[in-house]
């Protein structure tokens, strides 16, 4: 595909601040933005601390996509749970860096867009949005029986033979509840406001979902079916049900609400036992390179390379042994797979990789599987090729993980700079994930690579311009 494309515009949420600027100099001042949390209490939880995304000058609860959306979609707002309105917001910031003018920055007003709507196409990556438990109190009080039990029937409003009349108890929830809690519900106000008619999609693979919507909106260009898109996603964990699932699959490191937070995530790190939930995510102005150019817009870097894989999900060894089915393939395959893929769409040999930005969730397998594969791909020369970090600054944002990744490994693009790591544990000697301070640095070539908790992987080559 002879169609190059470039990344334009950054928006990026997270425990950081508001905007890629507040990423970019937290990740670089080596600060870490995980606190005790205000949206929920965390205090019956063994892990106390999480990474809030932080409104500037404002307490997260204030942080609202009302700020970020035309007067006249305000009332929208109303329907959008907290991973929408991080996305909404990302997406407004990475059209405002990219100067493009869309129907939503118009906002009514008479003006030209920069593009036709039917020219701008729109990915966005999702989590699995967790449900407000105040919304579902009423609801689920109403269901239960004298005993504080739930019953079925009690839900719904169906009469049945056994039960005449229901209870009704889903009644107490909003009529629009559903279009709340749908994972394309960050997509869908995205396109609505910003007047994105062309191809549109939702990518739900947690960790792995920004990386595979932005490789998608990659190749929507290259095929020439949009010159611009908006791709990205952000999830929010920080909240009761988020906690409470990754507490129940023992990712979370325990701490309480006083404790250093630089010192808890620890890439690679054996004794690690496990990682800090965040929220946030990045969103990104995508486009063909010469239509940019053409405007005047200063690219970023070029999206030179995608690739995508699935490695085995856990249990997989003992399903394959009871099936009888012989193979060679490790855990960690897939993720050789995505990133030699994007590598040979990218057309660049593991030699001329400078910089990694890889997932480093300090979830001990995890990381394990991903030191794993990137030994395998770049052999002994990976403990001479820097590591850029985020999750020990922010948190594990899932579903967004891979937005932060990706713009803070352009941002080190067109600085030409790497930023600090943090990290109190111990590293393994092959690779560089120790504390070291921001530093100039020449990057050609920068890989950003992350799996996900389904076996999705993920990765991409970004070429300096």
């Amino acid at each position: 595909m002879s169609r190059r494309v470039v990344i334009t515009g950054v928006g990026a949420v997270s425990a950081l601040g508001v905007g890629a600027k507040a990423l970019w100099d937290g990740l670089c001042a080596g600060t870490c933005g995980i606190a005790a949390p205000t949206l929920f209490d965390a205090s019956g939880f063994p892990t106390k601390l999480a990474g809030e995304v932080k409104a500037p000058d404002a307490p997260p609860a204030s942080f609202s996509a009302k700020d970020y959306v035309p007067k006249s979609y305000r009332k929208a707002v109303k329907v959008m749970a907290r991973d929408t309105d991080l996305a909404v917001a990302a997406a407004k910031l990475a059209i405002e860096d990219a100067g493009l003018i869309t129907r939503g920055s118009l906002d009514g007003a008479a003006g030209q867009t920069t593009y036709p709507g039917e020219r701008v196409g729109c990915q966005i990556g999702a989590g699995l949005i967790n449900a407000e438990t105040d919304e579902l109190s009423a609801a689920l009080a109403t269901a239960t029986n004298e005993s504080g039990q739930f019953e079925y029937w009690r839900w719904g409003t169906i009469a049945t033979e056994k039960h005449p009349a229901g209870v009704g108890g889903m009644n107490n929830l909003q009529p629009l509840w559903m279009l709340k809690y749908l994972p394309n519900m960050l997509a869908c106000h995205v396109t609505i406001i910003h007047g994105c008619e062309g191809p549109s999609n939702t990518i739900t693979c947690a960790e792995a979902s920004v990386l595979l919507s932005v490789g998608e909106g990659m190749r929507v260009i290259q095929r020439d079916a949009a010159d611009v898109c908006f791709s990205g996603g952000a999830e929010s964990k920080t909240n009761l049900m988020g906690t409470l699932r990754w507490t129940l699959l023992k990712h979370l490191t325990p701490c309480e609400a006083n404790a250093d937070p630089a010192s808890l995530v620890k890439p690679y790190d054996p004794a690690s036992k496990g990682t800090i939930l965040g929220e946030g995510g990045g969103m990104f102005v995508i486009e063909e390179a010469s239509k940019a150019a053409a405007r005047g817009a200063k690219p970023y870097c070029e999206l030179a390379g995608f690739g995508a894989s699935h490695s085995p999900p856990p249990g997989y060894e003992a399903i394959r042994t009871r099936s009888r089915l012989s193979s060679d393939e490790k855990p960690h395959d897939g993720i050789v797979y995505a990133i030699e893929a994007a590598l040979g769409d990218a057309k660049v040999n593991p030699s001329e990789i400078d910089a990694i930005v890889p997932y480093a969730s300090g979830i001990a397998h995890v990381d394990a599987n991903e030191a794993a594969a990137l030994r395998q791909v770049f052999g002994s020369r990976l403990k001479d090729i820097p590591l850029i970090t985020v999750v020990p600054n922010t948190g594990a944002a899932v579903a967004g993980v891979g937005g932060l990744q990706l713009a803070a490994g352009a941002m080190a693009v067109r600085e030409q700079r790497l930023p600090a790591r943090i990290h109190a544990g111990s590293c393994p000697s092959d690779m560089q994930a120790d504390p070291v301070s921001a530093r100039a640095a020449s990057l050609r070539c920068v890989l950003v690579v992350t799996s996900a908790l389904g076996g999705q992987n993920a990765a991409l080559v970004l070429k300096k311009v």
